[in-house]
């Protein structure tokens, strides 16, 4: 398929753009600037303006009930936001090893409206696989679902819900693994690789899944994303303006725009679209995320 036009999103930009989301209910994208502590919104209308939290956030989704939560430096929070720019949290769970140094990373629900994110040691060049991956449903926030990680990321389920999948974006990792996935329970087991970037390029960050099962990455430092089909295999690569790619996620009223944001990667050549956050159509529908129901 064609190279797809990329349009960028006016004003915005993000030392570490992350966790877009559609919020199919107002119609509106949001994300995050994680070391900013701000939170971004995109409207129907064309309109950006943003909202400056009381810590880092690094992912959110919509909740079903209206406003956020969000995965943060502290714990998952329940996240408001007003329209004279004040922000209420309000702290849903807090891991008992969320030590010094630590935060929660990527995030996303899944197809039952459960919100999933893992934590990690900010200092990556530290190497600590300290990261583990929670779930907050009814039950509050879960003990730990997986451990191990250096940089948990790519989190994003199958169309029915029953595969899910997870990467570690880590230099140490870059793996992208499947899961089965209990749709009653909310339990993955039968842990395997889906994808090794060492065997393509760049590390496996931020990730989603379109309607035909298939599972976009954002190949951080390699500019790009690459899609693998439900068997692991790659079968499409766009190339991005920017360096380092660190989210996606489909949305608009068709499902058929995907946004993408970025981090800056401090070298000259990325000076001039790193940290900036595109749309495009890739020629695919997306699945419409389910907002947070708990």
């Amino acid at each position: 398929m064609a190279q797809p036009s990329i349009e960028r999103i006016d004003g915005v930009h993000c030392a570490t753009g992350e966790s877009p989301a559609w919020d199919a209910a107002t119609r509106a994208w949001y994300w995050v600037d994680i070391p900013a502590k701000r939170i971004w919104r995109l409207d129907a209308a064309g309109r950006t303006r943003s909202w400056q939290a009381p810590e880092m956030v690094a992912c959110l989704a919509p909740r079903a009930r209206g406003g956020l939560v969000a995965g943060m430096e502290t714990g998952m929070f329940d996240v408001d936001l007003f329209d004279n720019g004040s922000v209420a949290v309000t702290l849903l769970g807090k891991p008992a090893d969320l030590g010094a140094g630590m935060r929660f990373n990527d995030g996303r629900t899944d197809r039952q409206g459960r919100f999933w994110s893992g934590t990690m040691f900010m200092d990556m060049s530290a190497g600590k696989d300290v990261g583990k991956l929670y779930r907050y449903d009814g039950n509050g926030l879960s003990a730990p679902v997986v451990e191990g990680l250096f940089t948990q990321n790519g989190l994003s389920w199958s169309p029915d819900g029953r595969t899910m999948y997870l990467s570690d974006s880590h230099p140490n990792s870059r793996l992208v693994w499947a899961f089965d996935y209990d749709v009653a329970t909310g339990v993955p087991s039968h842990r395997r690789v889906f994808a090794n970037l060492a065997d393509h390029v760049g590390r496996p960050d931020g990730a989603v899944v379109d309607a035909d099962g298939c599972y976009w990455s954002c190949a951080n430092d390699a500019g790009c994303l690459l899609r693998f089909t439900p068997a692991g295999k790659l079968d499409r690569r766009i190339d991005l303006p920017f360096m380092k790619p660190s989210m996606c996620t489909f949305g608009g009223d068709d499902l058929e725009t995907l946004i993408v944001t970025s981090i800056v990667s401090g070298k000259p050549e990325d000076a001039a679209w790193g940290g900036a956050v595109v749309l495009l159509r890739p020629g695919v529908q997306g699945l419409a995320d389910a907002p947070c129901a708990f």
